[in-house]
């Protein structure tokens, strides 16, 4: 919707990892320097760490679009906690090789055939674990026994271990020296600071056409970090829906005005379910109480549908092109939508309402 509305090629702040919005921060670049040499060592184990939505994945995913793929086979496998043999099938089945119905010594087996022969056709073999940190000790240490796979002195896999914050204290833990020894570099990653909060935002807005509309004052980008605490991934999620509300508002400039609203609709709409039933278990509900601002609301979303609606029939009188038309008919879908919420909180309001008078009549 807001993607034409202000002329993206594309949405800036999705959530999937894309190598062409990989933002450099200085920590990125530390960590991706220090990746790119322990790749080119061709062994042992490289370690990413960091909290959640810090872009230990994205950065990965960045490295390997490096990579030549006729040289370099990788698999890429996202963890829970599984123990040592599960783990192992679930190495072999990532690089397309049987593992049901399998012995454990039948998937060692085939897994060491399948690094032999990429080393022959001069292929080297790079596994990506993600979510390292479920991984309980003894699982970590399979993944090491994988490592002694080589051919002379060249060893004949490469792993990666991603993980949260607690993976470093699982790393320190006992029974892991020989893992920590193999671990030829590591890095960890931190939320982005205010001014490269900003510089990430904009980043994204370019690779997407961006060109100064919609504009952003110094206070929105100072609020948008507070709200997000300069976490990549909160800062997509939020931005997404700053931009949404830009387009429902019809907003060319975001101040710490529109920041606020949007953050208090997104509070609202993440918190709501959680807090009604706490106040349910803690206490009856209380009796609605009339706001004006939510018929002023309200009327204001219907303004916006009957605009939609007279647009789209000037389209249909004029002819115009089909690119207005699909704009015209993403604004009526939003506002429909947004109505419709309206008048859900509406309903729900009232069957308390009713609820509680039921239980004082009885």
């Amino acid at each position: 919707m807001y993607t034409q509305y202000y002329g993206f090629s594309a949405k800036p702040f999705q959530l999937s990892p894309d190598p062409r919005f990989f933002f450099g921060s200085s920590g990125h670049k530390r960590a991706l320097a220090y990746l790119r040499y322990g790749l080119s060592q061709g062994e042992g184990f490289i370690v990413v760490t960091g909290g959640i939505g810090t872009g230990k994945t994205t950065l990965v995913r960045n490295l390997f679009a490096e990579l030549d793929p006729a040289t370099v086979v990788a698999a890429q496998l996202v963890t829970t906690q599984l123990e040592a043999d599960d783990l192992l099938r679930m190495v072999v089945a990532s690089f397309g090789l049987a593992h049901e119905s399998v012995s454990k010594a039948s998937l060692l087996k085939y897994f060491e055939d399948y690094l032999r022969s990429c080393a022959r056709e001069g292929r080297r073999v790079l596994l990506i674990v993600d979510e390292a940190q479920n991984l309980p000790a003894r699982s970590l240490e399979e993944l090491r026994m994988l490592s002694n796979f080589q051919v002379g002195e060249k060893p004949l896999l490469q792993s990666f271990l991603l993980g949260q914050d607690e993976f470093r204290a699982t790393l320190g833990g006992p029974g892991l020296e020989q893992l920590r020894q193999r671990v030829i570099a590591s890095c960890h990653l931190h939320p982005l600071g205010a001014d490269e909060t900003r510089q990430y935002i904009e980043h994204r807005l370019r690779v997407v056409g961006w060109q100064g509309r919609p504009a952003f004052t110094e206070a929105a980008f100072r609020l948008i970090h507070e709200t997000t605490q300069g976490i990549p991934r909160r800062i997509n999620v939020f931005c997404d829906r700053v931009l949404l509300y830009g387009f429902l508002e019809e907003l060319t400039e975001f101040g710490e005005e529109a920041v606020r609203a949007t953050r208090s609709e997104f509070a609202q709409e993440v918190f709501a379910n959680s807090a009604g039933a706490a106040r349910t278990a803690e206490a009856p509900a209380p009796r609605p109480v009339t706001d004006p601002a939510a018929g002023d609301a309200l009327a204001a979303r219907l303004d916006r549908i009957e605009r939609a609606v007279s647009g789209l029939l000037q389209v249909q009188a004029g002819g115009e092109e089909s690119a207005e038309a699909e704009r015209r008919l993403g604004e009526l879908e939003a506002s429909v939508g947004m109505l419709k919420e309206g008048f859900l909180r509406l309903a729900n309001v009232i069957d308390r309402h009713f609820e509680t008078d039921r239980s004082e009549a009885s």
